[in-house]
């Protein structure tokens, strides 16, 4: 059973930092294209940022230069670093993996966390 645990999210002030956390399990690692997505109330769910099964990434033009994406092969876990953050950022940020990389670039996923939520404010 797929599952994907996110954490380290919470309240930051504009210009501050966050990093975010999602363990996953029940998954061959190596296989699974991995991303983080996020989604504000009133609107419709984005992507994030993207990276395969070799390394490479893909980031939404809004946060290309201030997030980072990243994952651990060791510990299993994916990251998200989050830099000089904006109001705008302010959503909850879920986790997900699927074995196509064109699902995850058009929003689409076959699992998904529960998610953890991120507010900017001052």
């Amino acid at each position: 059973q797929v599952q994907l645990v996110e954490s380290g999210g919470g309240s930051v002030q504009p210009g501050g930092s966050l990093k975010l956390s999602c363990a996953a399990s029940g998954i061959t690692y190596s296989t699974y294209v991995m991303g983080w997505f996020r989604q504000a109330p009133g609107k419709e769910r984005e992507r994030v940022a993207i990276i395969d099964t070799v390394g490479a990434t893909n980031y939404a033009g809004a946060v290309k230069g201030r997030f980072t994406i990243f994952k651990d092969n060791v510990e299993t876990t994916l990251y998200l670093q989050m830099s000089a953050v904006e109001p705008e950022d302010t959503a909850m940020y879920y986790c997900a993996v699927d074995r196509s990389y064109n699902m995850m670039i058009n929003g689409w996923a076959q699992h998904w966390g529960q998610g953890t939520q991120v507010t900017v404010s001052s």
